[in-house]
């Protein structure tokens, strides 16, 4: 198949690898075919030590408007159905799995498994012009797995109300609600994306690694076990070996000489 033809294009530049979904006439809805092709990629990332950061973004007219409704229609038996959203969740934990962080870079309208695909990011950045909202529930099917992610961004009243209405927020209310980092004009988002991105990836893998691995570990336990595993992380990246070169060269006022390998 030609690139020019992929459900999704990967390109790979100084350690950042971008993912752009490729299915503008069909608004970047989340086929089957186009789950397959993100599972394939992710984990050719987990495995690939060159890739320092991820920037996930889209073509078109939109960032992703959620699952491929009309292969769903076509498709309407509880197996197809129950495969497809189980795999469309795996896909999501795949992104929290990843060593590498995943920033997402919001475009246009994120709606449904789209918002939901936002929110499974690490960091988010928005176009002013996008805009956001879980909004299968105009069509009689509440957003249930996307209200996973959603829930887990934003607080729980904020959540429901974009449930339950299905009405949409604008980029600066998804910034006011934690649902992304930043907004900046639709002319200046990939540069704000790649420099976030770059800050990322100056800082040392290991480290970062470790950092997002036990960040999402401690979210769902009770305080005393959260501190239980950061200490035992903390104690393990401080005897890193990039942490004792930052350390040095702290004490030593000079610039880190981080390990690449």
């Amino acid at each position: 198949m030609p690139q020019d033809a992929a459900l999704l294009l990967r390109e790979d530049n100084n350690g950042i690898t971008t993912l752009t979904l490729n299915r503008p006439a069909q608004f970047n809805a989340l086929s089957g075919e186009l789950l397959a092709a993100m599972t394939q990629a992710l984990d050719a990332i987990k495995a690939d030590a060159a890739v320092r950061v991820v920037i996930l973004k889209a073509s078109g007219r939109a960032f992703c408007v959620g699952h491929d409704l009309k292969e769903m229609r076509a498709n309407s038996n509880r197996e197809f159905i129950k495969d497809l959203f189980g795999r469309c969740g795996a896909m999501m934990q795949r992104i929290e799995a990843l060593p590498q962080p995943v920033i997402a870079s919001v475009h246009a309208t994120a709606t449904a498994a789209g918002c939901q695909l936002a929110a499974a990011c690490d960091l988010a950045v928005a176009s002013d012009k996008a805009r956001f909202a879980v909004s299968g529930i105009t069509l009689g099917l509440f957003c249930s797995t996307p209200a996973v992610a959603l829930s887990r961004n934003i607080g729980r009243k904020a959540a429901m109300e974009m449930l339950l209405t299905g009405e949409f927020i604008d980029a600066p209310t998804a910034k006011e609600q934690g649902l992304v980092n930043q907004v900046v004009t639709a002319d200046e988002l990939d540069a704000a994306v790649l420099a976030m991105a770059e800050k990322i990836a100056a800082k040392p893998p290991s480290a970062i690694q470790l950092g997002k691995e036990l960040f999402y570990q401690q979210l769902g336990k009770p305080l005393d076990e959260a501190y239980t595993l950061a200490s035992e992380a903390i104690t393990c990246n401080m005897l890193m070996d990039d942490t004792l070169e930052g350390v040095d060269a702290f004490i030593e006022k000079r610039q880190p000489n981080w390990a690449r390998g």
